[in-house]
């Protein structure tokens, strides 16, 4: 009798032991782990779910991730590629954004004496330019977060001399920057003190790249490391990839790989005030200043310190949001009225109103789901 009993005590024991070595081996159902879809946190799965239809069925295209996250917890993440959460997304110049964080964390350290500060100055070796002016000199670190400093220099544009399709043919991209010609305003073209905020706004990466090289004088680093020990290890990101120029510096304007995760703990970053996890990275003012207007770019859009302002209606109502915005219809947004951050990336490349279809994803899905009732 008491042989049998110690042998069901022993079978209980290996049986408990076994359901705790098997609870303890299994993988922590959270957003650390694998592709994890719908978690249900202030979000409509069934207009979610309709998302995911949409997006298989190829009406977005090359969508490959979508993360949103309310009240500054991760609320759905999904992948639409094989890549999923590890993978390093280039979002192109949805980065730059991140250039005008580091500035920001640079005056902070009172490593840069603020946004007046003369870009040419820094530059001695670089001189004699080009298509010599005086105002060149007066060139900012501002003009260039704005977009709107008087360099002949328009993206947009493929006469620019400026666009940035001609920088990557030169070894120097800075030089190539500060030899640029003052823009000249024809009479149909509105000059920068008839404009809203006293700027004419050219987008520019030409001029966003050339902070970079800004930064690694300022700061005496090379960005990647500053930007390392001052934004992405505080926020717990230790795996980037950086592009750089042919002459070695680090290519602020765009295309930093980073994780669907990642961005969004940048986008909360600034949805937070510059707060992460209860310590400060970036100066709650800079944040503010960032994400005020300083440029128009049209009569719906208007431009911060590299972040774009707009609004977006869904359901007959207007949110506003801030964004980090990049070729292809890649987003991060900031909506702070619904305290929402929502990732997009894509591989939209090449096609044609990418970011109108990114949008749509935002109207029709997204913000529905964050406010249903």
């Amino acid at each position: 009798m008491l042989s049998t009993r110690l042998s069901a005590i022993l079978v209980l024991l290996f049986l408990s032991c076994g359901l705790l070595i098997h609870a303890q081996a299994a993988p922590p159902q959270s957003l650390a782990t694998g592709n994890t879809g719908v978690q249900l946190a202030g979000v409509s799965e069934a207009r979610l779910n309709e998302m995911e239809s949409a997006i298989r069925k190829g009406d977005f295209k090359n969508i490959t991730s979508v993360v949103i996250a309310r009240r500054g917890k991760l609320a759905y993440e999904k992948y639409f590629d094989e890549g999923g959460a590890t993978a390093l997304r280039n979002t192109r110049s949805a980065t730059k954004t991140i250039t005008g964080m580091l500035v920001g964390i640079a005056i902070e350290r009172k490593l840069l004496s603020g946004v007046d500060a003369r870009v040419v100055s820094f530059f001695p070796e670089k001189q004699p330019f080009t298509n010599p002016d005086a105002r060149k000199s007066r060139i900012t670190i501002e003009d260039f977060l704005t977009m709107s400093s008087l360099l002949e220099c328009d993206d947009q544009n493929q006469f620019s001399r400026g666009n940035e399709e001609r920088m990557y043919l030169i070894e120097d991209w800075i030089k190539f920057t500060l030899d640029l010609p003052v823009k000249g305003f024809p009479a149909w073209v509105t000059k920068p003190k008839d404009s809203p905020y006293g700027r004419s706004f050219a987008y520019c990466t030409a001029g966003v790249s050339t902070l970079g090289g800004v930064l690694q004088k300022a700061t005496k680093s090379p960005v990647p490391d500053f930007a390392m020990k001052n934004l992405f290890a505080p926020l717990g990101i230790d795996k980037v990839e950086w592009q750089f120029s042919p002459m070695g510096v680090a290519q602020t304007g765009g295309g930093l790989g980073l994780t669907s995760r990642d961005l969004f703990k940048l986008g909360q970053l600034y949805a937070n005030g510059g707060i992460w996890e209860g310590k400060r990275i970036v100066p709650e003012k800079w944040v503010q200043a960032s994400v005020a207007p300083h440029a128009q770019v049209d009569d719906e859009t208007n431009y911060g310190y590299l972040w774009w302002l707009k609004g977006f209606t869904a359901n007959g109502s207007k949110y506003d949001a801030y964004l980090m915005q990049g070729t292809g219809g890649n987003k991060v947004a900031v909506f702070p009225k619904l305290d929402t951050v929502v990732v997009i990336t894509t591989t939209n490349y090449q096609v044609r109103g990418a970011h109108q279809l990114s949008d749509k994803l935002l109207t029709d899905f997204i913000l529905p789901a964050v406010t249903a009732r």
